[in-house]
């Protein structure tokens, strides 16, 4: 019904509040965001942003913000609901002079300070519309001033990723005087990804700060696929909008016939009013409300795979069997045996596709490996490609050309790879055979799913566009991935691409852990795994710990240390070890298997602020009750001394253990409860590591 007088919705619970104004004569605007109790603002950012070739923006700009159709929006209707512990509410809105409505759905669980945002347009009108970007969250970011506010990014490269940092807004958006010109900035500050790599450049998350206040916004977009934000200056504060693909950024564009949707990917939004550690822990509370239940997410059982720093993708029977024996005597509970194991020629990268097991590798056959595994009570596991086909795999040409990604007619090749379109059901029943014979006829429970090429803007072949063909298709391999959990609920699926190029939670929603890096150097991997819980869950965070026979002791540490504290992912030529260095790794082992009952509700903290590539000291900190895990790492060239701020243990008395290596010896630290600072001082030359354990008395 039409609106003539302005209304407020109020909506939410104890943790998170929501004000909508709805205004007869200006856009629907989302006046707050964030924890109860403090009083809306005025902002006019529109709520859903629409941009159409035939309607434009309302003024020239490179942003997604005041699109035409998304001023005309005008309020239909709202309803408040509840689903379970999920609190939800829909706004419904219609522009009359091009026939679109618009529905937002928001919903929030009980008691977490997020909500998950998704924007679905029908063509309510008689002609087809053509979409060009479709905002999934728009608002202002409560009418702060640019002066005050932070941005908060992160890039993302193999072997570098999760490399966060937090900026002054000013240093990207110029002082213009807007208030002199009386309109809205037209520059922002935007990020996007690029093709199937959802964190192949940034991780695909942002947030804004507040210095002054503490107020904090964090956000994710959770796809698997192209996405991109931006944040930029209006006259009555700062604005964010977050997409999935956008026909600037991605080529993106889809056609709406009459009666036809088009739903936007989902986006997650964090808030707090006492800085970012509260609005992390916000948004990790909600990601645990998103996880698909599995078994693993309370197990959590050690991992080990072959291939980093060990057998690098060259696994034969007899190179395996002593490190299947080793691994168990170290405590791992999975034994995955990485890439290689399909392969009789030793060049394998462009014929993978079959997914058979080697001959040659395997003279008695791979169940002697795998029935290895299972008398030491582990899982056995295997490295899969499977969204890939080889241009020299048989499967290359027994599978049907419409099975792959294709542009002007031609299949899509990159690094010796065809990729599969999972839209198509020759594809999915051939994924779907592999999966189920290798489960079912080996026993196999548990796949490493690696990815290691991207096909670029996307598939043209039944699709509008070639963004269009490729938001289709990861949504395919959503369903697909769903449809194996329906059929295998046990089996365990870890997320890998060439190490976390798609690290998002579309994915990690679904799979169970993720692979943090291929980074190969021990002494660059710490500030990864210290970063990663701002990026993912801290028990999803799979970070490589690879000792090896000719490290010394404080070298092992040092990269046991770096596995510990997330979902601890080992590696390393164990069997070749002496029996004090195997000591040293199951006691590593041992140390992250007492603290997994905390790994699972703990929320993270950056004693020293979050970590930069370079930093010669890195500490990340796990909050579990009146327990926090602290994991310190010292590396060549660092002062003796550290001072870490915990400022969540002020006035307390501690008592604090070293828990790993389990000794003492070169460090030193001491507490001061007035300032909450704990001083930590390390002598030992060269690169040295420790857990310790800090408990409120």
């Amino acid at each position: 019904m039409p609106v003539d007088v302005v209304k407020t919705l109020r909506w939410g619970h104890d943790a998170l509040a929501a004000v909508v104004e709805i205004h007869p004569d200006r856009p629907v605007a989302l006046q707050r965001l964030g924890p109860p109790g403090e009083e809306p603002r005025r902002l006019s950012q529109p709520l859903v942003e629409v941009l159409i070739p035939g309607e434009g923006r309302a003024k020239a700009s490179p942003r997604l913000s005041e699109t035409a159709v998304g001023c005309r929006l005008r309020y239909t209707g709202a309803e408040q609901g509840r689903d379970g512990d999920w609190h939800t509410l829909r706004i419904a809105l219609r522009d009359e002079v091009s026939g679109l409505a618009a529905e937002m759905t928001l919903r929030s669980f009980e008691g977490v300070a997020a909500c998950q945002i998704q924007v679905r347009v029908t063509n309510e009108g008689t002609d087809p519309v053509l979409l060009l970007a479709v905002s999934s969250f728009a608002a202002g970011f409560l009418g702060h001033p640019v002066s005050e506010l932070d941005v908060l990014s992160a890039d993302s490269e193999w072997l570098g990723e999760s490399r966060w940092s937090r900026r002054p807004l000013r240093d990207h958006i110029a002082d213009l005087n807007l208030a002199a010109h009386g309109q809205h900035g037209r520059g922002r500050f935007a990020l996007s990804s690029s093709g199937t790599w959802s964190s192949g450049r940034h991780v695909p998350m942002g947030g804004l700060a507040d210095r002054r206040t503490g107020q904090t916004w964090l956000w994710q977009i959770e796809h698997n696929g192209a996405w991109g934000w931006e944040t930029g200056e209006r006259l009555d504060g700062v604005y964010v909008v977050a997409t999935g693909p956008t026909d600037a950024d991605h080529q993106w564009s889809q056609t709406l016939a009459a009666g036809e949707s088009f739903t936007t990917v989902p986006v997650s939004v964090a808030v707090s009013a006492d800085g970012l550690e509260d609005a992390v822990a916000a948004l990790t509370a909600h990601r645990r409300a998103l996880l698909r239940p599995h078994p693993d997410r309370s197990a959590l059982p050690v991992v080990f795979n072959d291939y980093m720093n060990t057998l690098m993708g060259d696994p034969t029977t007899a190179k395996l069997l002593p490190l299947v024996d080793a691994a168990a005597a170290a405590g791992a509970e999975i034994f995955c045996i990485d890439a290689g194991w399909y392969d009789d020629d030793g060049a394998w990268w462009d014929s993978v596709g079959e997914w058979e097991p080697s001959r040659t590798r395997f003279p008695g056959g791979i169940q002697e490996v795998l029935g290895r595994i299972r008398e030491h009570g582990m899982t056995p596991g295997l490295w899969l490609e499977p969204e890939v086909i080889g241009v020299r795999s048989p499967m290359a040409d027994k599978l049907p050309p419409e099975a792959f990604l294709q542009r002007g007619g031609h299949r899509l090749t990159e690094h010796g790879r065809h990729h599969l379109d999972l839209r198509h059901p020759a594809a999915v029943a051939h994924l779907d055979q592999v999966v189920d014979r290798l489960v079912e006829e080996l026993g196999v429970g548990y796949f490493k799913l690696d990815y290691n090429i991207n096909p670029g803007v996307g598939t043209d072949l039944d699709a509008d566009s070639a963004g269009a063909g490729l938001l289709a298709c990861n949504r395919a391999h959503l369903a697909w991935l769903d449809g194996v959990l329906d059929r295998h609920p046990g089996l365990v699926l870890e997320n890998c691409a060439s190490g976390a190029m798609r690290m998002d939670y579309a994915l990690l929603s679904r799979l169970n852990l993720q692979s943090t890096s291929d980074q190969q150097d021990f002494l660059r991997y710490p500030p990864i795994a210290v970063a990663a819980p701002l990026s993912m869950l801290p028990e999803q965070a799979a970070s490589w710990a690879y000792p090896q026979p000719e490290m010394t002791d404080e070298e092992l540490v040092f990269t046991m240390c770096t596995g510990v504290l997330g979902r601890l992912y080992l590696s390393g030529n164990l069997h070749a070890m002496s029996a004090t260095q195997l000591d040293l790794v199951r006691a590593g082992v041992s140390a992250h298997r007492d603290l997994r009952a905390d790994l699972v509700r703990a929320v993270p903290c950056w004693p020293l602020g979050l970590p930069g590539w370079d930093d010669h000291w890195l500490t990340l900190g796990l909050r579990a009750g009146d327990t926090t895990h602290l994991g310190l790492w010292r590396r060549p060239g660092a002062a003796e001394t550290a001072v870490l701020s915990l400022p969540h243990l002020a006035g307390r008395r501690l008592q604090i253990e070293t828990v790993y290596p389990g000794y003492a010896e070169g460090w030193g630290h001491s507490w001061d409860p007035l300032t909450a600072e704990l001083t930590v001082t390390s002598a030992i030359t060269g690169p040295t590591a420790r857990i310790l354990k800090l408990r409120s008395l």
